[in-house]
């Protein structure tokens, strides 16, 4: 599984602090933009677990960690949803060449112009959230992640 930072053929490094301190907490009812164009909730995802990673196209740490996030869905497919929620005021505008370059084959443009998510959660770029089945708070990640690591395959499986 690739691990190579997309923009300069750097490793990427687990550089990020894992946070437990909202452990048990809902997922907020924040609405964002599906691939399709159309409103959602992290409530559609209730009954299996979500990894959340909120991102930007002008985020460089963020853009180090997308390959590994798109190798983990790839991997994990329909187990796990891989939501990559752009922070990105110009949503779509900015995240689709982004993608197209970067080749991603399994991750979908998720958008969230009004960058509510990080603002309502004071979280720096990137942050990783793993909630559970029941829609509940397990970790959440601060900072650049192999994705496709053995640091975070021992994180990603407290998901249930």
């Amino acid at each position: 599984m690739p691990s190579a930072n997309a923009t300069s053929g750097a490793a990427t490094a687990d550089k990020g602090t894992v946070d437990r301190s909202h452990k048990g907490e809902a997922a907020p009812d924040t609405a964002f933009t599906d691939p399709a164009g159309k409103k959602t909730t992290l409530a559609v995802f209730k009954g299996k677990p979500v990894l959340l990673n909120l991102w930007a196209t002008w985020c460089i740490p963020c853009r180090a960690e997308m390959p590994t996030l798109d190798a983990l869905a790839g991997q994990k497919g329909a187990a796990l949803p891989v939501i990559t929620l752009s922070q990105d005021f110009k949503g779509r505008a900015e995240v689709d060449p982004y993608f197209a370059k970067a080749g991603f084959k399994n991750l979908k443009p998720w958008t969230d112009t009004d960058a509510a998510f990080s603002l309502n959660m004071g979280a720096n770029l990137p942050t990783t959230i793993l909630y559970d089945s029941a829609g509940k708070e397990v970790w959440r990640v601060s900072g650049e992640m192999d994705w496709a690591g053995a640091k975070a395959a021992a994180l990603l499986a407290e998901a249930s």
